[in-house]
């Protein structure tokens, strides 16, 4: 019996199972920075504050999108209420600016775990700091639900940085290890009121590598568990199935299952995995919440406070070029990261 329960193409953005309500895959070619680290290319033709129609700068490159930023690309300021945002960086940087006076420039393997709870607004810019050759830029951002009772906690980030996350490496396998044990590896501490740092929530974010031919097996786990493995690179036999790229596969979580790199370059992958929190989705943009009735006074509550204001001077701040990886908390506290 197969250990595969379902598998789906992935699209913009990939389809997700309770605890988790939404992942998106970013993978932008930006083409060299100008002076006001934006793309030195002409953004004739495209649709500026959305644009997320893949484009080339240059005939055989990839494209990009500017998403909502209309100098720089990414996301300006825009609000968050009863969930929580995990992003994960593969490659490029994002500057970080929010409500609470927090900012960040983070990327090259770090992640960002934000609890959103009662209220934050903040902006995600991806600065083009290299004038001289192209800035890619790969991301995933994954949401996460809050029980009802933690919905209006208050807001809190952490910076996971790469040179601390754990990551397994066998022959040909590489598996970095996000959230959710596996044998001896234990992450970092998600944030305390998150659903994944409730015992028994059975969270698990994994990305993997695996090298042409090489093999690595998720171990089971829990019978009341959701568990989706995304394949975004290559092509991987799961339980004897080649699944090739872009698609997802719901897994028996129970199952002990074999991933196998069947073709002849690299593939990767992402897992999700988690209890279900089991209690009712209510969604509108950016807020999530178990009512609607609880929709509409996230509405009220915003058009009333601005969640707090917005102490940048722009909506889309970015930081400074020699800028290197930091976050400046809302405390005051101050973390580098040295290249």
């Amino acid at each position: 019996m197969s250990a595969i329960l379902e598998t789906f193409p992935l699209g913009f953005p990939w389809a997700t199972m309770d605890p988790f309500l939404f992942c998106v895959h970013h993978d932008d070619n930006y083409p060299p920075g100008n002076d006001d680290l934006g793309p030195a290319a002409s953004l004739v033709g495209r649709d500026l504050g959305m644009d997320f129609t893949v484009k080339t700068d240059q005939p055989g490159e990839p494209g990009w999108r500017m998403y909502h930023g209309e100098k720089v690309p990414g996301f300006p300021g825009h609000p968050h209420r009863g969930f929580e945002t995990v992003t994960i960086v593969h490659r490029g940087l994002i500057d970080h600016s929010d409500s609470l006076g927090a900012a960040a420039r983070f990327g090259r393997g770090d992640v960002q775990w934000l609890t959103a709870g009662k209220d934050i607004v903040h902006s995600e810019m991806f600065p083009l700091l290299d004038q001289s050759a192209r800035n890619p830029l790969e991301l995933f951002q994954i949401w996460l639900n809050l029980p009802h009772a933690d919905k209006l906690v208050e807001p809190h980030f952490s910076m996971l940085w790469a040179r601390d996350i754990p990551v397994i490496r066998e022959t040909g396998v590489e598996v970095t290890v996000i959230a959710g044990s596996i044998g001896d590896h234990s992450p970092l501490p998600p944030p305390p009121r998150s659903w994944a740092s409730r015992a028994g929530s059975d969270v698990a974010i994994w990305t993997i590598k695996l090298a042409p031919g090489a093999t690595w097996t998720l171990p089971a786990t829990a019978a009341e568990s959701n568990r989706v493995v995304y394949i975004f690179a290559g092509s991987i036999r799961v339980d004897e199935q080649i699944l090739a790229s872009p698609t997802g596969a719901a897994l028996d979580p129970e199952a002990r299952v074999a991933l196998v790199n069947s073709g002849d370059q690299l593939a990767e992958a992402l897992v999700l995995q988690g209890r279900p929190i089991g209690e009712p989705v209510v969604q509108h943009g950016p807020f999530v919440m178990t009512t609607r009735g609880e929709i509409q006074q996230a509405f009220a509550d915003y058009q009333r406070t601005k969640f707090g204001g917005w102490p940048w001077p722009s909506e889309s701040p970015t930081h400074a070029r020699e800028e290197g990886r930091f976050a400046r908390h809302a405390d005051g506290r101050i973390e580098k990261v040295v290249d």
